[in-house]
């Protein structure tokens, strides 16, 4: 992938931000789209959370961070995805998924607590459930906005460069 850094701010309109194949910002919240995918790609990896999370590796954040961007802006952990569709989520079978996801996930941040070490979330008797919920929702989206979902997650840096392009 290309990344387009701010070469000229007065020619925005001519810039071409993608990721994959689709525009990045086809959708209207195309940025809290971003962070919502982001958080379930991370959340979705269970080889990523034991060799970048648990070994601590700079430059992805934690658990914590991911659900952080799962719910900063689109208050998913008020009310439901669908309130989106068509803004952050393509449609309601996008929406269901990611709101399965939140839903189990903010369970285990609920049980285990905001501060606990990322073991703590791993070794959680639900935390494959999540996971696998995770995934379904990180696959959806990932495919529909014209990318590999096997992928690695990308840096929360490379989110941010991506973020403000457009």
């Amino acid at each position: 992938m290309t990344l387009q850094g701010p070469e000229n701010p007065s020619r925005r309109g001519r810039r071409s931000s993608t990721m994959g194949v689709m525009p990045l910002n086809d959708m209207p919240w195309w940025r809290w789209r971003s962070n919502v995918r982001s958080a379930l790609h991370m959340l979705s990896d269970p080889g990523f959370q034991r060799s970048v999370w648990l070994t601590g590796t700079e430059g992805y954040g934690d658990v914590t961070d991911a659900v952080y961007r799962l719910v900063e802006d689109t208050w998913l952990d008020n009310w439901s995805a669908e309130k989106y569709v068509g803004t952050i989520f393509r449609d309601s079978q996008e929406a269901a998924l990611v709101d399965t996801a939140v839903l189990r996930v903010l369970r285990i941040m609920h049980q285990v607590g905001p501060d606990a070490p990322v073991s703590a979330y791993l070794d959680h008797p639900g935390w494959g459930e999540a996971v696998r919920a995770a995934r379904d929702a990180h696959v959806r989206m990932a495919v529909a906005d014209g990318e590999d979902p096997e992928g690695a997650p990308q840096t929360l840096e490379v989110l941010r460069i991506v973020t403000r392009a457009g």
